[in-house]
Formats: C-alpha cells, sequence, structure tokens
C-alpha cells in the first residue's frame, strides 16, 4: 500500500500542472448546471436572506422620509409651546390646563424674536350635515394659523379678525371631511352642526396630509373665541385654556434665542421654581427624535435581514459538504490525475462564490421589486439607494465564499487513495 501511495504521488507530481482560471470556472459552471435543482435550492437561502435585507432596510428609510415630509408640514421656523413636561408624557397623564391664551398674548408682545403666535384649542366632536356626520378634530383657532403652519385655502376665506372678535359661528374644513358630508356637492355656505350648534361653511382648507397619525385634511376650524363660547368654554381656574401655542420665529437664527426666551417669559409667569410645567419643542427637536426612533428601527430591521443571509450561507456550506462527500470518487480520480489540492479548493470556492452571487443578485432583484410595490400601494415611501443594492450583493459574495471554505479545505484534503477505494 505504501508503495502504490508513494507511486501515485510521484505521477500526480509528474502530471500535475497549474490550473488557470478560465478552467475552473468551466468546471464550476459544468458542475452546477448538472443539478439545477439542488443549485437553485442552495441559492434559495441567499436569494431570501437578500430580499429580506433590502426589502426591511427600504422599509426602515422610507417610514424615516415619511416622518421627515411629516415634519416638515408643521411650519418653517415654527416653535410649539404644549402643557406638561417629560415626566407629564412619560407618565401618560392628562395634562394640565396652565397654559392660556394670556401666555399667548404674553409671548406676542414681549419676545422679540418672535414673528407670529398662533394659540390653539383642539378638541374631538361629531359633525354633522343632513344624514352624514362624522367625528372629528375640532381646533379654535386665530387668522395667524395659517401662514404660522403653512396651511392654504383651496376655496371661500379664511377666519378674519372680525370673525374673532364677534365670536362668529363660522368653520372651514378639511378636504377629507368635506368629501365626507356633502361629496361632490357645493359647501360654501351651507350649514352644519357642531356639538348641536349651527356653523356656516365659510372656506375648505387645501390638502395637506397626516401629521403623527392625525390626518389634518379631516379636520375642521373655527375661531378660537367661538370654540371658548359653544364648544368647550372656559376652565374656572385657569380661564382659556389652550390645547398647544404654534410660534413662528422671524428666521431660522432666530429659533433657538425664541425657545430661550419663551421658556423664561413662561417661567416667571407661571412663578416655577424647579420643574417646568410646560415644553418648547422646535421642528428640529421633533426631527432628531423622529430620526432616532426610525434610524433604530431601520438598523433593527437590516439585522433581522442580515441574519436571513447568515442562514442563507450556513445553507450553502451543508449544501457544500454534502456535495464534498458525493464527489468523493471525482475528486480523488483527479487528484491521482495530477491535479493540485489548490484547484480543487478554488473550484469548490468558486462554486460556493457563483451560488451567493448569483442568488444575491436574484434576491436583489426581489427586494427591489417588493420596495415598488410597498410605494405604489402604500403612503410608505420606501426606498434603497443604489449603494445599498451593490453592498448587499457584495456582502452576500462574501458571505458564500467564507461558509464556501470549510467545504473547500476538506475537499482538497481528501487523501486521493481513500477516495479512490469506493470506485
Amino acid at each position: 500500500m505504501k508503495t502504490l501511495r508513494q507511486e501515485t504521488k510521484v505521477s500526480s507530481k509528474k502530471m500535475s500542472r497549474k490550473l488557470a482560471i478560465s478552467e475552473i470556472l468551466y468546471m464550476s459552471y459544468k458542475t452546477l448546471t448538472s443539478n439545477k435543482l439542488r443549485s437553485l435550492l442552495t441559492m434559495l437561502g441567499i436569494v431570501i436572506g437578500n430580499a429580506s435585507v433590502i426589502t426591511l432596510v427600504g422599509v426602515g428609510k422610507g417610514a424615516q422620509k415619511l416622518a421627515s415630509d411629516q415634519l416638515s408640514t408643521l411650519g418653517a421656523n415654527v416653535l410649539f409651546v404644549v402643557p406638561g413636561n417629560n415626566d407629564t408624557r412619560r407618565r401618560g397623564v392628562a395634562f394640565p390646563k396652565n397654559l392660556v391664551l394670556k401666555d399667548a398674548e404674553a409671548i406676542t408682545s414681549q419676545v422679540p424674536s418672535v414673528k407670529r403666535v398662533a394659540p390653539q384649542i383642539t378638541s374631538n366632536e361629531v359633525i354633522q350635515y343632513a344624514s352624514q356626520s362624522k367625528s372629528s378634530s375640532i381646533s379654535g383657532i386665530t387668522p395667524n394659523f395659517l401662514p404660522v403652519r403653512s396651511f392654504d385655502i383651496a376655496k371661500g376665506r379664511f377666519i378674519n379678525n372680525n370673525d374673532l372678535k364677534g365670536a362668529k359661528s363660522v368653520v372651514i374644513l378639511g378636504p377629507d371631511l368635506k368629501k365626507i358630508l356633502f361629496k361632490n356637492n357645493q359647501a360654501i355656505g351651507k350649514v352644519i352642526r357642531i356639538k348641536n350648534q349651527s356653523f356656516q361653511v365659510i372656506g375648505i382648507m387645501a390638502p395637506k396630509g397626516a401629521v403623527f397619525g392625525n390626518n389634518e385634511d379631516e379636520s375642521a376650524y373655527i375661531p378660537i373665541s367661538t370654540m371658548v363660547s359653544k364648544i368647550t368654554g372656559k376652565d374656572p381656574t385657569y380661564g382659556i385654556s389652550l390645547s398647544y401655542i404654534s410660534v413662528e420665529a422671524k428666521d431660522e437664527k432666530s429659533i433657538r434665542a425664541a425657545k430661550f426666551q419663551i421658556t423664561n417669559l413662561l417661567r416667571q409667569r407661571h412663578k416655577i421654581i424647579r420643574n417646568d410645567d410646560f415644553a418648547v419643542r422646535s421642528q428640529k427637536d421633533a426631527l432628531q427624535i423622529v430620526s432616532s426612533i426610525t434610524g433604530g428601527l431601520t438598523l433593527m430591521l437590516g439585522a433581522i435581514g442580515a441574519i436571513s443571509l447568515i442562514v442563507g450561507g450556513i445553507g450553502i456550506m451543508n449544501i457544500m459538504l454534502v456535495s464534498v462527500n458525493e464527489r468523493t470518487q471525482e475528486i480523488g480520480l483527479r487528484k491521482a490525475l495530477g491535479a493540485r489540492q489548490s484547484d480543487i479548493l478554488k473550484q469548490f470556492l468558486i462554486e460556493s462564490l457563483i451560488l451567493s452571487i448569483l442568488g444575491g443578485f436574484i434576491g436583489t432583484v426581489f427586494g427591489v421589486g417588493s420596495i415598488s410595490l410597498i410605494s405604489i400601494a402604500t403612503p410608505l415611501p420606501a426606498r434603497i439607494g443604489t449603494n445599498l443594492v451593490f453592498l448587499t450583493v457584495i456582502i452576500s459574495g462574501s458571505i458564500g465564499l467564507t461558509f464556501g471554505v470549510l467545504p473547500a479545505r476538506r475537499a482538497s484534503m481528501l487523501d486521493p487513495i481513500i477516495a479512490l477505494r469506493s470506485l
């Protein structure tokens, strides 16, 4: 046996030559195409993993863009003064009613970096017209609401100072609310009922969309004085309590100064010594919070997809190990005829690489297709960058190469004599 093994090794050295990459590629191709079903099943894990990564990351980025777009509709250079502090929000208790109309008037007159102030009272009420009814958000506002919050009027007119001073029973409807109540019929001049009070429709808002789940297009707007006299009333302790105050700074550079000045003014007015009973938030603050949340969501979704890729890599390794056992005779014969260990190693690695890259490409097609479907079928603007697409294909190829090392090494280390015994 020793002599036979020595003779085989000698003959192998004489016959051995280094195979060209083109030859190894051709042999790898022929091997994979000879068993198409196995190759397809081997790729399946990578296909699913790559499609998952692209789809989930695309959904996460879409959620981030949706939140950013919604925040941009709040208005330029806008600050929001809301009742209650961070602890109040964390515990989920009812907000205090200590933010009042006089606070908004004080901000208007005493804060120099502020351009306009728009106090607002919000309540949910049933709105009725003929046989149609809808529970919607009703906002008591002032004429400043339109420029501060960057809203537009599509038809009719907006609330003016005369409506405010006379506490007139007039209302402006969001476009979606108008469709619910009036269908395609004329709404301007018609009378609707809110909390059993009659209101004349004087205008229709231009479409605005949803902000944090609240569809502004289904809302109704009335003068704040009318809101107090006919809908909410005055609080016996605080007076006219506000839901929040929208404040427009003079320009972007004035936002920080306005926030500081408003905070100091309200602390003096509310006689605060320790914890604030209000909060001043800017659009930038909200964007940072949302970006942090959606960024974490995107990272988590990407990690879930990456796990799928790793599982796909393990699948490639398992199938290739089975393939090594099945091709023992072939490997032994090739080594006996002079094939080097490096040639066998390269062939198995290239087979793994082809499977993973091809699977990554197919998975990318499915992933991009699913993102397109999500964007069409839902309001979520799911999207994926070209760089990330290429990166996922490269990562899938790297995973196939990494998990293909063990089967390739096992195949290259086979002893030709032992391998040929099974012939």
